[in-house]
């Protein structure tokens, strides 16, 4: 894979790190895995107080590309965990403020992506869905955890349950998203509230974002855990199929009884 699949770069004390597979910025284990590799090396940067997470092309991310064979990286056995969240745990456990700035579509493992920042930064013409039943397994990437956390159990089982597409708007009323601007405005909107996250003191920012996670972390990974030991049944079946068939062909799937 290129070097260029995620782009970096700095303003100040406000570290960028930009998806770089348009259109639609599917990913990969290796992606999620460069993400936390960079994550991980900010860590350790005392310059770096904050960081923004945007994404190039017309989607934020539309999760794992479901056409390729490998394109959801399953786990083999209900004992492991999918190597993507495996990944992804490690962006979770990241200890600095990320805000995310959303223009286009964030879906499947790509709300779960957008989810792992802690402010959002969108705009009416961004869509969000939790499209996992649709596709016909388990959702994955903390979702269990995280979109209920966010936005309350019922609207996170309607979302889950339905893989209804939700506009900016909406995702906002919703508490989905924190703050919604023009299309044109959202990265400099974004980048904005991660400059002022970046004027606090970042011993006293950094504790009090620990304080209001506190065991977030320990929800997430027995989230993961089991989100993992479904998919793995489920991607052996035959649901999974029918549903990235139907994805495929834009129309209803129809799964057996």
């Amino acid at each position: 894979m290129p070097d260029t699949v995620i782009l970096t770069r700095r303003d100040g004390h406000v570290a960028i790190i930009e998806l770089n597979r348009p259109p639609h910025n599917f990913f990969d284990v290796d992606m999620i895995a460069r993400i936390a590799d960079e994550l991980d090396r900010l860590q350790d940067d005392k310059t770096c107080r904050a960081v923004l997470l945007q994404a190039g092309g017309s989607a934020f991310c539309a999760g794992a590309d479901f056409s390729r064979r490998d394109g959801a990286a399953a786990p083999r056995s209900a004992s492991r965990i999918n190597p993507i969240y495996l990944e992804a745990l490690r962006i979770f456990g990241f200890g600095k403020p990320i805000v995310a700035a959303i223009e286009g579509p964030a879906v499947g493992g790509g709300l779960g992506l957008a989810l792992a920042a802690d402010f959002r930064v969108s705009c009416t013409e961004a869509r969000f869905s939790a499209n996992f039943n649709r596709l016909g397994f388990h959702p994955g990437f903390a979702l269990s955890y995280t979109l209920p956390a966010l936005i309350g159990k019922q609207m996170a089982a309607w979302m889950l349950y339905t893989g209804t597409r939700v506009d900016g708007a909406r995702a906002r009323e919703m508490g989905l998203v924190d703050f919604i601007v023009p299309r044109d405005e959202v990265r400099a909107a974004a980048l904005a509230l991660a400059r002022e996250l970046a004027t606090s003191s970042p011993r006293a920012l950094q504790s009090t974002r620990q304080t209001l996670k506190a065991d977030s972390l320990s929800h997430i990974r027995n989230a993961i855990a089991r989100e993992s030991a479904e998919q793995a049944v489920q991607f052996a079946g035959p649901d999974i199929a029918e549903g990235v068939r139907a994805m495929a062909e834009r129309r209803p799937p129809v799964f057996a009884d």
